[in-house]
């Protein structure tokens, strides 16, 4: 609050400064946008963008954290792909289950071990998580080829079943550790679009 003359000095007036009620808070995340039954598309980049799962015993390591967190937690991941300096997944956390529970404990399994391996401290993600809701079928799609098609975008490989640390290779084999098996109906689509790429290039 402060006094402020007017310009013919004759009167004075109070003005009170908004931001001595109204303070603008930074720093405030945005909260995240959940929904009972939903899956997500969850990305997670590496500080400072970093290529630190770029060697295949790291993205291992990852992987086993994963299926670590699979027993700890009900969840399903509907796919996945490891790149060098992040990840993404399509995730579901089942009934009475929390996604920032999930992904934190994930995250911060993976930093530790990391950390513990290499001794460095400091902080191993960039950020929190980001997390969007699928909310219907076409955007499933969208999503799972998007994930898929990290490797092929970043020239890491020809075709997504190529790639060793993304969904598409086990669905190839039919190994079902990580992953869900995708509803018949992305099957069709997915193989179609996969042999349609396949034989155009």
């Amino acid at each position: 609050m402060r006094q402020e003359e007017t310009r013919d000095g004759a009167t004075k007036r109070t003005i009170l400064k908004q931001e001595t009620y109204f303070p603008v808070l930074r720093g405030m995340r945005k909260r995240r946008e959940l929904k009972e039954g939903a899956s997500y598309h969850v990305y997670a980049r590496i500080n400072r963008q970093e290529y630190i799962l770029q060697a295949v015993f790291i993205k291992k390591l990852f992987m086993s954290i994963l299926k670590r967190a699979m027993i700890k937690y009900s969840f399903q991941i509907g796919n996945y792909c490891i790149m060098g300096n992040h990840v993404h997944f399509i995730l579901k956390p089942l009934k009475g289950e929390s996604l920032s529970a999930i992904m934190k404990w994930i995250l911060g399994v993976f930093a530790q071990k990391y950390n513990r391996t290499f001794d460095l401290h400091g902080h191993v993600w960039y950020d929190r998580f980001k997390s969007k809701i699928i909310i219907d079928f076409r955007q499933y799609l969208h999503t799972f080829i998007y994930i898929s098609n990290n490797p092929v975008k970043a020239g890491m490989v020809g075709s997504p079943g190529d790639y060793l640390y993304g969904g598409i290779y086990f669905l190839q084999k039919g190994i079902y550790d990580l992953m869900e098996r995708p509803p018949n109906r992305v099957l069709r689509i997915l193989w179609s679009e996969l042999f349609y790429r396949k034989h155009l290039n």
